[in-house]
């Protein structure tokens, strides 16, 4: 496409073959700057597979990975553990393994942390745990954000807050993100571009194409993707549950509008 940017890293034909099993089936996938990508599937797809084959940390069988020269990447695992008889706080956790020494003030501070600094790792909430993680992944300054299921463990309304915060971080710095989610609600309302996979590639493009695929119907259920015609909306309004027109302020997103509803249906 004219004027588009090169993709910052760029998978072409990514198969993973372990023993007799087929992992990952001839994957393309690519994310550029500024662009948000959200990868979806359901478990067994592959997901985690493919994001080891982009970091580096597995070869493919087939296929091969291309990334901009010096990209820097930053990683949010699906999973973090601290062995829990180590005492270390937020601050150490930080300056552990960072190569040269860097203030981890501004990084916590962009993630609305600074407070946890001195706090112990061991005390943090699940939403508190994250923010500090990607805390951690933004010192490196990235091109690029991978998130392995970022808001695992985190209850609703931290979830929401997550993902509006790693929207705003997409923007301010430029970023490109890819991003690793169930949390389909919340993600394909606030994507550009979805990649829907089971161990190839069964559908791609913009959110609402993608929710009305026959692969995705197929994975997710028609339930599923009626439910995430409420996200997909690029309007001045959103819809309430029952599919009434609803104003939005000038600073909230459809998605975070829509969102919020469910929310306060939930809690009533």
């Amino acid at each position: 496409m004219t004027g588009c940017p090169p993709p910052l890293i760029e998978a072409q034909g990514i198969t993973v073959r372990i023993g007799s099993s087929e992992l990952l089936s001839a994957v393309d996938l690519d994310v550029r700057a500024g662009e948000a990508v959200s990868l979806v599937g359901p478990n067994g797809a592959g997901k985690t597979t493919l994001i080891r084959v982009l970091l580096g940390l597995l070869k493919p069988s087939a296929g091969r990975v291309w990334r901009q020269p010096r990209l820097v990447v930053g990683y949010v695992p699906q999973r973090f553990r601290i062995d829990p008889i180590l005492p270390l706080t937020v601050r150490r956790f930080l300056t552990i393994g960072a190569g040269r020494r860097r203030d981890p003030v501004p990084a916590l501070a962009a993630v609305g942390a600074g407070h946890l600094a001195q706090a112990s790792m061991h005390e943090l909430s699940g939403g508190e745990l994250q923010r500090v993680v990607l805390a951690r992944a933004l010192l490196r300054e990235p091109g690029l954000l991978i998130l392995d299921e970022p808001a695992q463990g985190v209850d609703f309304n931290g979830q929401l807050e997550l993902y509006e915060l790693i929207e705003r971080i997409r923007r301010e710095r430029g970023c490109g993100v890819l991003l690793v989610s169930h949390d389909l609600h919340v993600v394909m309302g606030a994507t550009d571009r979805v990649v829907c996979l089971n161990r190839h590639v069964c559908c791609s493009g913009e959110p609402e194409t993608v929710s009305r695929h026959p692969e995705y119907i197929g994975l997710f259920g028609p339930r599923a993707a009626a439910a995430l015609a409420i996200y997909t909306h690029e309007h001045d309004h959103a819809h309430d549950l029952g599919g009434e027109v609803v104003a939005l302020p000038a600073d909230q997103s459809p998605a975070e509008s829509s969102a919020r509803a469910r929310a306060d249906l939930d809690a009533g």
